[in-house]
């Protein structure tokens, strides 16, 4: 019987997934196999032993302390793509309310006062005060291309907008989803100086802390709007709000509330609803449910953060899971301990990410404790894990 220990609401359809004749699933679990989780964040946590995997109903992971858990053999999965539509629409929908000043028209409208008569006069007069400007013939900068960016990027251009996109590390499963007449930047400043519009989607690090800040800024077109639905920190505020106030920005839509931006009259704050649909939550709750159980039952890896992507097939019901640093002699080593112990090797698949490499062998013969012992003992093995 695996454990799943979930941390946070998950979709239930997600939680369908696990048998219940094979899973207990509950909040609160003793020495649990695996976590499920959506925002709640690890870092100060104590992670019992017995935990073998991590998944993030998400495409984010900053609130998992992934270093800590590579060092322990333990792969954490998250569900890149599966809120990507969510997002789509409410970065078109933060351009719409940028461009046509609907937001701060809809404040003003809720003031009126007085007889319908004196209302429709007024609306009248003050209609003047929201003027905007249009989509179509404008250029929207894409910054990161995953599943996010290329959809974001394909509903633009079908809006009949102009698109530019930058990311160095596209996979070809995206380039091949990007509709042939995006644009490629070279650089992010070169992106920024094409862009009405700049949308980015990427994960908040070292590398992209600040990415949009004062000298970016200063190279955009007048009157550019701004969106952030990826992270808070990837745009710096303060500069933001200082180009704002000079009129260089027209707009900043975001995702994450402060006390700084909540109450600018070009900024437009939300809480943090870019995944918050239910389509979403049950299509991450299905991805890291079934990742979860594949991983558990088969030890196969797939969309893991910190681990490489892992798959094969099951020859027999005996096999070995085996994390370890990424050094020579590993898998000769390991191979060594199978054959003093009378194990014949049916299959075998070794893949490295970085540091970390993952192999899962299919043997012969039942895998006992004692070997397992064995291999685990061999310096760099980080988990062991017979299936």
């Amino acid at each position: 019987m695996y454990k799943i220990q979930t941390l946070n609401n998950i979709s239930v359809k997600g939680l369908e997934k696990f048998p219940r004749d094979k899973y207990e699933v509950a909040s609160e679990l003793q020495s649990p196999d695996a976590y499920m989780l959506r925002s709640l964040k690890l870092h100060d946590a104590v992670i019992p032993e017995s935990v073998l995997a991590i998944g993030r109903a998400g495409a984010g992971v900053n609130n998992i302390p992934i270093e800590k858990m590579s060092a322990l053999g333990v792969p954490v999965f998250n569900a890149p793509g599966a809120n990507a539509n969510a997002v789509k629409e409410l970065v078109l929908t933060g351009m719409l309310l940028g461009c046509r000043n609907i937001c701060q028209a809809w404040e003003s409208a809720k003031q009126l006062e007085g007889s319908d008569e004196s209302i429709a006069k007024e609306v009248e007069q003050i209609k003047k005060n929201f003027v905007g400007f249009e989509l179509p013939g404008r250029t929207l900068g894409v910054i990161g291309l995953g599943a996010i960016g290329t959809s974001v990027a394909n509903a633009a251009q079908g809006l009949g907008m102009d698109v530019v996109g930058f990311d160095p590390a596209i996979t070809v499963e995206r380039a091949w989803q990007l509709s042939s007449s995006i644009e490629s930047a070279n650089t992010v400043d070169e992106l920024l100086s094409r862009s009405d519009f700049v949308t980015v989607h990427v994960p908040l690090n070292d590398a992209t802390k600040d990415l949009i800040n004062a000298r970016r800024l200063a190279t955009m077109n007048d009157n550019a709007i701004i969106l952030n639905f990826s992270r808070n920190g990837i745009v710096n505020d303060e500069d933001v709000v200082a180009a704002l106030d000079s009129g260089k920005l027209y707009a900043y839509i975001c995702d994450f509330p402060s006390n700084l931006l909540k109450d600018h009259p070009r900024v437009i704050t939300l809480p943090h609803l870019g995944a918050s649909t239910a389509e979403a939550e049950e299509n991450c709750a299905v991805m890291i449910a079934n990742q979860l159980k594949d991983f558990l039952e088969n030890g196969n890896i797939t969309n893991s953060v910190n681990f490489p992507a892992v798959k094969m097939p099951r020859v027999t019901g005996f096999r070995l899971a085996i994390a370890n640093s990424n050094v020579p002699n590993m898998v000769g080593q390991i191979s060594s301990v199978l054959a003093e112990t009378g194990h014949n090797i049916l299959d075998l698949l070794n893949k490295s990410r970085g540091d970390i490499a993952y192999t899962l062998l299919d043997v012969d013969t039942e895998i006992t404790d004692e070997v397992v012992q064995q291999i685990k003992a061999i310096e760099g093995v980080l988990s062991v894990r017979a299936i």
